[in-house]
C-alpha cells in the first residue's frame, strides 16, 4: 500500500488531524476581508473544527442529522461543514442564489436540522419561510452585520458563540474530539450533493469520505500537485467541483485554498492570488476569452497584428504539446517568442501567470474554445464526471490532451459503454446512491455500474469522447443524428454569443434560439456608433442581426455535415437566466423548460413564413416595481437555398 493509498483508510476530519501532524504549520486557508488577505494554518484550521464540531455537539447535533450550508465561499463553510462531519453528521450545500421557497423545498426533503448562513441576505429568505420548516432547530451565522434585531430569538447562533460553546467542552474534557473523530468510518455517507436539477427538485447524491479523499489521491496520480500550490475557490459549494477540491484534493496535498472577496472582485483577487492549478465550469472559461477579446479589440493596431500572428503560432505548437511530440525548432522559437512577447503579459493581467493547470467540466467545452487555451499557453484540461462519482472520472493527461476527446479513466476508474451507447463507470469516488429515494438509487447504480445517462465512445487511443445526454441526443425528421450540445458549443466559440439553445428533434431543419453577449456586441456597437437603450433595444438592432447572421454563416462552412446546418435562428430579446428557471444553478440549459416558455417563438422557428413576432417582457426593479415592454422579434432563414433577407443587404 503507497503512502497515497493510507489516506483512503481516513475520513476526512481524521485526514485533517493526519495533514496538520504532517504540515501544521504551513497556509491551509487565505481569506480577502477589506482588502486585507488573512492566513489560517493548518494547525488553526484543525483547531476551528474542534471548536465548531464540539459546538455542534452542545447545540444537539446527532449522528446521521443534516446541516445545510447556504454560503458564498469563506473558510467557515469548510470549518462547520468538517465540524458536523466529526459528529458523524451530515452537510450539505444549498445554492446562494436559491429563493425561498427552493430553499424550503430543498430542507424539507434532506430533513435538515440546522442550516449554516454567511449573512443576514440568507437568513433572510430562511425567516421568510420559517413555518414551512419546522424540522430546523438552530440558524448559525458567520457575519453579524444587520443581526442585531435576531440576537434574542434563540433559533440563531452567532458563530463566534458556537465556538465558545466548543472551547467550553475543550476545558472540561480535551480528548472529547478525538473520540468523537475516531468513531467514523471511510464508508459513512458525510455530505449530501445536489445536482444539477436540469428536470425538477435536485437530488441529493449520498457522498462518503472515502469517495471526496479518493478522487483527491488519484487525481494527484495522473497530475500530481505541489504541497505549495495555490488553489482558488470561487466555484459554488453546493457544485461537486468546489467540494472535490476543497475536501478531496487540499487535504490529500496540502495545498492552500484562497476565497476572494466577494463573487464581484474574484477577476481581481486572482491577480494577487496567483493560483497554479483551477477549476471551474465551461462558462467561467467562456466569459475570461470574452476578456481577452476586449483586451485585444481595445489594443493598438500592431498588438493586434501581433496577435493574430502569434496565436496561429500558438495554436500550430500547441499540437506538438497536446500530442506529447517533439516541437520542430523554427516552430519552438516562434511559440517562445508569441507566449514572451504576447501571451504571457496578456495571462499574466488576468492573474494566470503561473497557472500550469486549468480544468473545465460541468458541461462539454468545445473544441475552439479548447484550442484556443492552449494555443495562448493555459494548460487547460477537459475532465468529465458527474456529481455521482464525485466530479471526475476522465481527464487529460499532459503529453496526451485531445480537444475532441475527455481523456482517460483516472487510476482505479473502470470504464465501459453499454449496448445503448450509455457512458458506466466503476470506482472508489461513486457515491452510495440517492437520499429518499431507494428506486432511483437502484437505476443509477444497477449491475454495480454508476450509469451516467450520456453517450458515448471510446476511441481508437483510448479517450472517452461524449456525445451529449442519452435523452438530449436528438434525430431530424430523416432519422440523421445529431447533439444540441456540440453545436451549442460551436455557436458559443464566437464572441458574440453567449448562449444559444438549439432545436431540431422530428424537425426538417436545425434552428436556434440565440443569446448576445451584452458586454462584447456592446462594445461592438458602441465602436460603430450604433445607439442603444436596453439589451432588448441592442438585441434587435438589424445590424446586431447581421453580425449573427455572418456568425452563422461561418459556423455552417465549417459544419461536418449538411445536417448539422443552422437553418433558421433568432435573437432573443432577454438573457436567459437561472432565477427565471432557464438554466440550472451550474448554467446549464433547461432545454425543455426553455421550449415551454417560448413556445411561440419555436413555432415561428418551423414556420417559414413568419419573419417577426410581437413580443412582451416583463421586467421587475428591485423596489418591486414592474414594467412591460413591447417588441418586434425577428427570425432568419439562413442557408444555401434561403434568399439573405432583405434587412440585412
Amino acid at each position: 500500500m503507497t503512502d497515497q493509498d493510507v489516506l483512503l483508510t481516513y475520513t476526512i476530519p481524521q485526514l485533517l488531524r493526519w495533514r496538520v501532524a504532517q504540515t501544521g504549520d504551513r497556509v491551509a486557508l487565505r481569506e480577502k476581508e477589506f482588502g486585507i488577505w488573512r492566513s489560517l494554518t493548518w494547525h488553526q484550521y484543525y483547531e476551528l473544527v474542534r471548536k465548531a464540531a464540539l459546538g455542534l455537539s452542545q447545540l444537539g447535533l446527532q449522528k446521521g442529522e443534516v446541516i445545510a450550508l447556504i454560503t458564498d465561499n469563506i473558510p467557515e463553510m469548510l470549518v462547520v461543514a468538517i465540524g458536523a462531519q466529526s459528529l458523524g453528521g451530515i452537510s450539505a450545500g444549498i445554492y446562494q442564489s436559491s429563493l425561498p421557497h427552493e430553499i424550503a423545498d430543498i430542507l424539507t426533503y434532506m430533513e435538515a436540522c440546522y442550516v449554516f448562513c454567511d449573512d443576514q441576505e440568507q437568513v433572510d429568505k430562511l425567516i421568510e419561510v420559517r413555518s414551512k420548516i419546522p424540522n430546523v432547530r438552530k440558524i448559525i451565522y458567520e457575519d453579524p452585520r444587520g443581526m442585531r434585531g435576531y440576537r434574542d430569538d434563540d433559533w440563531f447562533v452567532f458563530i463566534d458563540d458556537l465556538y465558545r460553546l466548543g472551547e467550553e467542552t475543550l476545558e472540561e474534557n480535551e480528548a472529547r474530539f478525538d473520540e468523537l473523530i475516531d468513531q467514523g468510518k471511510p464508508d459513512d455517507v458525510c455530505h449530501l450533493c445536489l445536482t444539477s436539477g436540469t428536470t425538477g427538485l435536485p437530488k441529493g447524491a449520498m457522498m462518503t469520505h472515502r469517495n471526496y479523499i479518493n478522487m483527491g489521491v488519484q487525481i494527484t496520480k495522473a497530475d500530481p500537485l505541489e504541497a505549495d500550490d495555490e488553489y482558488v475557490s470561487f466555484l459554488p459549494f453546493a457544485w461537486i467541483g468546489e467540494q472535490m477540491n476543497s475536501f478531496g484534493v487540499a487535504l490529500a496535498t496540502g495545498i492552500s485554498i484562497n476565497f476572494p472577496e466577494s463573487v464581484e472582485t474574484i477577476m481581481s483577487d486572482l491577480k494577487e492570488i496567483g493560483p497554479h492549478f483551477m477549476f471551474g465550469a465551461p462558462r467561467i472559461y467562456e466569459t475570461i476569452r470574452s476578456q481577452i477579446w476586449l483586451k485585444i479589440d481595445e489594443s493598438y493596431w500592431l498588438n493586434r497584428k501581433c496577435y493574430y500572428y502569434f496565436i496561429k503560432i500558438g495554436q500550430e505548437a500547441a499540437e506538438y504539446r497536446m500530442s506529447g511530440r517533439k516541437m520542430p525548432f523554427k516552430l519552438a522559437v516562434l511559440a517562445w517568442l508569441g507566449k514572451t512577447i504576447v501571451f504571457n503579459p496578456l495571462i499574466n493581467q488576468l492573474g494566470l501567470l503561473r497557472l500550469r493547470r486549468a480544468y473545465t467540466g460541468g458541461a462539454a467545452l468545445g473544441p475552439q474554445l479548447f484550442n484556443f487555451y492552449q494555443a495562448i499557453g493555459v494548460n487547460l484540461k477537459q475532465i468529465y464526471g458527474q456529481t455521482e462519482i464525485t466530479g471526475i472520472a476522465y481527464m487529460h493527461c499532459d503529453g496526451d490532451i485531445r480537444s475532441d476527446t475527455v481523456g482517460k479513466p483516472l487510476p482505479g476508474t473502470e470504464c465501459r459503454i453499454s449496448e445503448e451507447g450509455e457512458i458506466l463507470s466503476r470506482s472508489a469516488s461513486v457515491c452510495a446512491g440517492y437520499f429518499k429515494l431507494p428506486e432511483k438509487s437502484e437505476e443509477l447504480l444497477e449491475g454495480g455500474w454508476l450509469h451516467s445517462g450520456d453517450a458515448g465512445f471510446i476511441d481508437e487511443n483510448g479517450h472517452l469522447v461524449v456525445i451529449d445526454r442519452l435523452s438530449d441526443v436528438m434525430h431530424n425528421r430523416a432519422g440523421e443524428i445529431f447533439s444540441p450540445m456540440f453545436l451549442e458549443n460551436k455557436l458559443k466559440f464566437s464572441p458574440y454569443i453567449k448562449e444559444a439553445v438549439i432545436y431540431g428533434d422530428k424537425q426538417d431543419y436545425v434552428a436556434a434560439l440565440v443569446n448576445i453577449d451584452p458586454v462584447i456586441v456592446g462594445k461592438w456597437a458602441e465602436d460603430r456608433r450604433i445607439s442603444f437603450t436596453t439589451f432588448m433595444d441592442l438585441s434587435q438592432k438589424p445590424e446586431v442581426a447581421e453580425l449573427i447572421y455572418n456568425e452563422m454563416l461561418s459556423i455552417n462552412a465549417n459544419a461536418e455535415k449538411s445536417h448539422f446546418k443552422i437553418r433558421r435562428f433568432a435573437i432573443l430579446y432577454k438573457l436567459l437566466d437561472v432565477d427565471d428557471g432557464e438554466l440550472t444553478k451550474t448554467g446549464k440549459i433547461r432545454r425543455d423548460f426553455v421550449k415551454k416558455r417560448y413556445q411561440a417563438l419555436y413555432d415561428a422557428l418551423y414556420d417559414q413564413s413568419v419573419s417577426s413576432k410581437k413580443v412582451q417582457a416583463t421586467y421587475q426593479y428591485q423596489d418591486g416595481q414592474t414594467t412591460t415592454v413591447e417588441t418586434d422579434m425577428r427570425f432568419y432563414s439562413v442557408g444555401d437555398e434561403a434568399p439573405r433577407p432583405e434587412n440585412l443587404k
